[in-house]
């Protein structure tokens, strides 16, 4: 076994070594253990975009590409919890506050588990990427997979909220995923993080709006790759704003 594949990190759990880093550059950074220490003391700690890769993916786009953007093949999840607007205007901001703490925590869990990243977070709604900076060659495969979890732990920990306000109704879920080429990198001049902008995340964010609680909203896309999830799923012809055609989602309910 060579110096190289020791250091590798896990393909899952708390890796030792940005896997990002690793993916991307082969470079060994320590994030956890008595190793990250010095790099701490520098600044470079675990990324709030998932724990397993670190602020050098997160901060330094430029310095680990080279280049301020790239072209890259990755699968596009969004979430959104339905009818928040609605509630926001029946509850108590710390009462929302504390529905937005657990959405967000929810399908923080489940993106990581799938080796996806929490790229952009936006009160009531999310946006993850898989693929980058954390190669998975099934990423279509582990989006469905994390769209899942999120389903399952979102109607578990929302569903367990007591508010006399909701009156009985159950808050819910809509996820929408997409895959296709992105362009990935910096775009904002005060701004250092990266982001994937373009078609393929368009798309997926007009999935997300159409879907209803509790349902993810596949691209035709993305079920060609995964096949073996999204098989016997039902389908829905929908038309998206700014989408030329109309795109004959897959519909996969989590009850």
């Amino acid at each position: 076994m060579t110096e190289a594949s020791t250091m590798q990190p896990a393909n899952r759990g708390d890796a030792r070594i940005c896997r990002g880093c690793w993916d991307q550059m082969h470079m060994p950074i320590p994030i956890r253990g008595p190793l990250a220490l010095p790099f701490r003391a520098f600044g470079i700690t675990r990324s709030k975009m998932n724990p397993n890769i670190c602020t050098i993916c997160e901060r330094s786009f430029r310095y680990v590409k080279k280049q301020s953007h790239v072209a890259a093949s990755a699968t596009i999840l969004f979430a959104d919890i339905r009818g928040f607007t609605h509630l926001s205007e029946r509850i108590e901001r710390v009462r929302l506050s504390e529905i937005v703490s657990l959405f967000q925590d929810r399908c923080a869990q489940a993106i990581w588990a799938h080796d996806g990243i929490v790229n952009k977070q936006m009160g009531d709604g999310l946006m993850a990427i898989f693929n980058f900076p954390i190669i998975r060659k099934d990423h279509a495969e582990a989006a469905i997979l994390a769209g899942r979890d999120i389903q399952r732990l979102c109607a578990a920990a929302l569903g367990s909220l007591q508010f006399d306000d909701l009156k009985g109704e159950t808050l819910g879920v809509g996820v929408g995923i997409h895959s296709g080429e992105v362009e990935i990198g910096e775009f904002s001049s005060f701004r250092s993080d990266f982001t994937a902008i373009g078609g393929t995340v368009n798309l997926a964010s007009r999935l997300e709006s159409q879907a209803e609680a509790g349902e993810i909203l596949i691209s035709p896309e993305t079920a060609a790759e995964a096949a073996a999830l999204t098989t016997g799923a039902g389908t829905r012809l929908l038309v998206l704003k700014g989408i030329d055609q109309p795109v004959e989602a897959r519909v996969l309910a989590v009850h």
